[in-house]
Parts: C-alpha cells; structure tokens; sequence
C-alpha cells in the first residue's frame, strides 16, 4: 500500500524525472538514503517499473512515425506468438502492442523519411508472419503524451 510520501515521491518524480536524488529528496522531504530505499522499495513492488531516457526521435533524424494496426490470421494457432517474435526482430519497430477486437496488434514504426518507411514496409513489415489485414496510421502531431494520473 502506498503512503501519502509514497505519493508524494512518484509525482515529483514524474514532474521532474531529470532531478538529482538529493533535490528529490528535499522536495519529498526525506534524507538522501531513506528516498533510496523508497524507490528501491516501489522498484520491488512494480509500482517503479523503470526510469529511463525520453528520446526526441526527429532530432536524432526519424522524421517519420508511423502507427501500423494489424490483424492476423486467427485459424493459425500460433499466429499470435510467431508474428510477435518476427517484429521484435525488425529494428524501427518501436513498440508492439497487442488488443482484443478487429485489431489484434499495433506496431510502432520510427523512420527517417518516407523512402525509409516504404522500405521497412515492403521488406520488413510485409514479410512477417500471419497477416490478414493491415492499416497505416501517419501520426501528424503529438497532442498529448503524459502518464501523470492523480496520484
């Protein structure tokens, strides 16, 4: 169970993820080595899955993001497992989520332009395993990419 330190502790650390431990541990109020023992404590219990790196794709030159929604062939047992692990093996696919519904998955692609996309798209994408239908999804703008829920 989370205490109101414990709340305390993740909203400032998702309002400010680049602060020091010792200026994170003013803000929440505790010592240096009681805040290192709470996170290491959330990390324990999965409430802290991870801290890590957010980074600015277009600066680093991928231009291009691109939201597949795939579905699969469904009378193939294995279609799920084996189309799973084939696009975990393509490099510009960022994230792979999976869904109940008509879309069975959604595959995020980073690209350096649309040369590039196209490339991945017919010698990458198109070659996994068990596809029946496919939907590109051209993300334009980024109107909001927060995690911050009341805490």
């Amino acid at each position: 169970m989370l205490d109101d330190t414990d709340r305390r502790l993740l909203r400032q650390m998702l309002a400010t993820p680049d602060a020091a431990g010792t200026a994170l541990a003013e803000r929440v109020g505790l010592s240096p080595a009681a805040l290192s023992r709470r996170i290491d404590r959330l990390r324990d219990q999965g409430v802290i899955r991870g801290i890590h790196a957010e980074i600015n794709w277009p600066a680093m030159g991928y231009a291009v993001e691109v939201s597949l929604r795939i579905a699969l062939d469904k009378t193939e047992p294995r279609a799920f497992d084996e189309f799973q692990a084939a696009a975990r093996e393509v490099p510009e696919v960022a994230e792979i989520q999976t869904f109940l519904g008509r879309v069975d998955v959604r595959l995020l692609i980073l690209a350096r332009d649309m040369a590039h996309y196209q490339t991945i798209y017919r010698d990458r994408i198109l070659t996994l395993p068990h596809i029946a239908d496919i939907e590109a999804l051209m993300q334009v703008a980024t109107v909001k990419s927060d995690q911050a829920l009341p805490i």
